[in-house]
């Protein structure tokens, strides 16, 4: 007998789906400059591995919110994630840099559909104003793996190897996999059977980008998750081989960094009821404004020190978690009949905005923080500034 929509256990395997992304972009960070070492090549080409897998990742999940809204989320998730599981065995056993790559692509292609997914089906559960709570809560508890995945990775590149991060992402498509067989159940009560037409499909998407709030959480929700990614895709350079960490090291500095989000997740989850969404978001926004200009003002001096960035990205971090879920639930709470491509769009714009800012910083890395500390400021302003234009004039 499987368990009602509505429960513990239902919400644990959503909220592993959603950490799909996070874990498989975190856990094998402190590798990178292993798998550099390893494949004798440079940091662009390692740093492909990241910004193609993201790049993939978004495009794609235009693709599996129209899919779940004819379907059903329960196939369309199944599929994404055996796919996911497949891309993980080839990165386990890549013999070159190029196979690497392709196999992580391979990664996003299926990945990408629990992280899209599990947010309808939030939204399917829950409904509109619940979601925004629930969705919080979640991003606390998502918020692990990113928390711990350095720290582990770190551990697993030290003793085993680069491979040992890919060993335990196949362990847990496996078990998102037998999840999603034995636990999970369908949820999506308004089947549209002209959703995947392409036609359908565009003006559902335009529909969306007409609707000036949804267009404000979006644009809020892409530019702070790219301050995240500007982060993500720096860091781990500047701690280790600028500032001269080891790989546990920085693993133990970036959950730090998470332990942010957490905090802001909890604070958005309890007051979002109280004080509403669009109030706990321009909180947010602010918070992560000024923890950007702080940063960027420490590497112009400048600090070079490692609380001289990581301090600055805690209180980013805290604003993040109190923008992200109430955004997204922003975007897909008036949308029931849509929420698989609302969810969809969402993710792509998020995704692809962070995939430039990511490419931008390796690209320009300079064994300094400032490229990073530069796009950590850029995105930060920009989702204030959408705040202001769109959601609090509106």
């Amino acid at each position: 007998m499987r368990p009602r929509p509505d429960t513990l256990i239902m919400v644990i395997l959503l909220t592993m789906l959603t950490a799909l992304g996070p874990i498989t972009t975190d856990l094998y960070l402190p590798a990178l400059p292993a798998i550099q070492s390893y494949f004798h090549t440079d940091v662009t080409t390692v740093q492909l591995t990241l910004s193609l897998y993201l790049v993939v990742f978004s495009v794609c999940q235009l693709f599996y919110g129209p899919l779940s809204d004819r379907f059903g989320r329960k196939p369309i998730i199944l599929i994404g994630t055996v796919i996911y599981l497949a891309g993980s065995v080839v990165a386990l056993l890549a013999p070159t840099i190029d196979i690497l790559i392709g196999a992580r692509i391979l990664q996003a292609v299926g990945g990408c559909a629990g992280v899209v997914l599990s947010r309808s089906m939030v939204r399917d559960i829950y409904g509109p104003t619940r979601s925004a709570k629930i969705l919080s809560y979640m991003g606390t508890a998502m918020a692990l793996a990113p928390a711990l995945g350095p720290i582990i990775g770190g551990y697993l590149t030290i003793i085993y190897g680069w491979r040992a991060s890919f060993a335990v992402l196949v362990l847990f498509g496996l078990i998102c996999v037998f999840g999603i067989l034995f636990i999970l159940q369908e949820t999506n009560q308004h089947k549209d059977p002209g959703a995947i037409h392409p036609g359908q499909t565009l003006r559902n998407y335009a529909s969306l980008l007409k609707d000036r709030p949804y267009l404000g959480y979006l644009l809020i929700s892409a530019f702070s998750y790219s301050g995240l990614f500007a982060f993500i895709s720096g860091s781990a350079f500047v701690f280790i081989q600028v500032l001269g960490l080891t790989a546990d090291q920085y693993g133990y500095s970036f959950a730090t960094a998470v332990v942010g989000y957490m905090i802001g997740t909890q604070v958005g989850g309890r007051l979002v009821t109280a004080v509403g969404i669009i109030r706990i978001v321009g909180i947010g926004v602010v918070i992560s404004a000024l923890a950007g200009f702080i940063m960027l003002g420490l590497a112009l001096v400048p600090v070079n020190h490692v609380a001289a960035i990581l301090a600055p990205m805690v209180l980013y971090m805290v604003g993040l978690g109190m923008t992200l879920p109430p955004s997204l639930a922003g975007m897909i709470g008036p949308f029931p009949k849509m929420a698989g491509a609302a969810s969809s769009l969402a993710g792509f714009a998020q995704y692809s905005f962070a995939a430039l800012v990511g490419l931008a910083v390796a690209y320009s890395f300079n064994m300094t923080q400032m490229p990073m500390a530069i796009g950590i400021f850029l995105m930060g302003t920009a989702a204030w500034i959408s705040y202001r234009l769109l959601i609090n004039r509106a």
